[in-house]
């Protein structure tokens, strides 16, 4: 742990660098391929709830009955092909599709009888499916509006740069947490819709962290000629870097226990929900804003006339020092090659380029 802050100190002061920014090309590659993965999945369709499409759901009270002894009786009372989760509190949960023909009165007395339980601990809820078109609507209205405050927030706060590399990270947050659902098939509910919106503002801030930690490293920087905006973008970035894993991984742990411990062994199915979108975005979204937002927006500010001209300069005077450094390095009487001198520079002892004295050649200076 000693040498991982150790390394977190020296990332800060500048000591070690990784170059983000400048292998953008490289993660942009890689979030295209998962982004085409993600949208293959998407095509294939996302497992709606009830809550969505509508249909009925069946509450089942009984000490010792498990979701696999339940499933085969939900399959023998409905031919709709019924889901069967455990609940957070024991409880058996069974969900029918709106296509089922049998009503609810029949289902949930059938399955009074085949589980051997009292009828009135068979608690029966229907779901409408013009409920959940509402419900569907405003889910996708509060996204829309949830962007648009992200991105004039950003504008004013920062600049629209900023603000468009944030809104391009959050998407593609979005979808590949949105792919992932439909690949391994779990089910939307409202509780994932909540997860949707908790990774999308975890994801905003980790961008907004370390956009700030940008825009401080290049307050003034068109006043020196040392540093381009991808190397001090890249920088800032660096000395966020330990924060923003040290942050993902606290995130990561407990929503890690709700999806593989709670979901997966213990069997609390709907622990999934949003465990699922959780553990996906918290991972995206640490991603994103290493790999995604800050390069993107080396890019754009890189198009600027200003950041052009400063990139020209920086270039210049490392090719100055370069051929001063080599100059000196030279031994005496030993002349430089005019390839290795940048266009305009001077030679030895400062006459141009290719205007070298013969060797042996007396001087016709008196």
């Amino acid at each position: 742990m000693s040498r991982f802050s150790n390394l977190g100190h020296r990332l800060y002061q500048g000591e070690v660098s990784f170059d983000f920014v400048g292998r953008r090309k490289v993660w942009y590659s890689i979030s295209g391929v998962i982004v085409l993965i993600a949208a293959i999945g998407l095509a294939m369709g996302l497992h709606l709830g009830i809550e969505f499409k509508g249909g009925s759901v069946y509450t089942v009270s009984k000490p010792g009955l498990t979701v696999s002894q339940a499933q085969e009786t939900a399959d023998n009372v409905v031919s709709s092909h019924p889901l069967v989760q455990s609940t957070d509190n024991g409880k058996i949960r069974i969900q029918v599709s709106v296509e089922e023909q049998k009503s609810s009165d029949e289902i949930r007395a059938q399955l009074s009888e085949k589980l051997a339980v009292p009828l009135d601990t068979v608690e029966a809820q229907v779901i409408g499916p013009s409920w959940g078109k509402q419900i569907s609507q405003k889910a996708l209205t509060g996204l829309i509006v949830f962007m648009v405050l992200v991105t004039i927030y950003l504008a004013i706060a920062f600049e629209w740069r900023m603000a468009v590399a944030a809104l391009v990270a959050l998407i593609h947050d979005l979808l590949i947490t949105i792919g992932v659902y439909a690949l391994v098939g779990f089910e939307v509910t409202p509780g994932t819709v909540i997860g949707f919106l908790t990774i999308l503002g975890y994801s905003l801030y980790d961008t907004v962290v370390v956009f700030d930690t940008v825009k401080e490293n290049t307050k003034g920087l068109t006043k020196q000629n040392r540093l381009t905006y991808s190397e001090a973008a890249n920088a800032g970035l660096n000395q966020t870097l330990v924060r923003s894993l040290n942050t993902t991984v606290v995130a990561l742990l407990p929503v890690a226990a709700l999806l593989f411990i709670g979901g997966g062994i213990l069997g609390a199915g709907t622990l999934n929900d949003i465990s699922l979108a959780l553990f996906i975005g918290l991972a995206a979204g640490a991603y994103s804003s290493i790999c995604v937002a800050t390069p993107l927006l080396a890019q754009l500010k890189e198009e600027q006339p200003e950041m052009k001209a400063l990139r020209k300069r920086v270039l210049q005077h490392r090719a100055a020092a370069a051929a001063k450094a080599a100059g000196d390095a030279a031994p005496e009487g030993e002349e430089i090659a005019d390839e290795d001198l940048p266009a305009g520079m001077v030679g030895q002892r400062g006459r141009a380029a290719g205007t070298t004295r013969a060797k042996g050649r007396p001087s016709t200076k008196r």
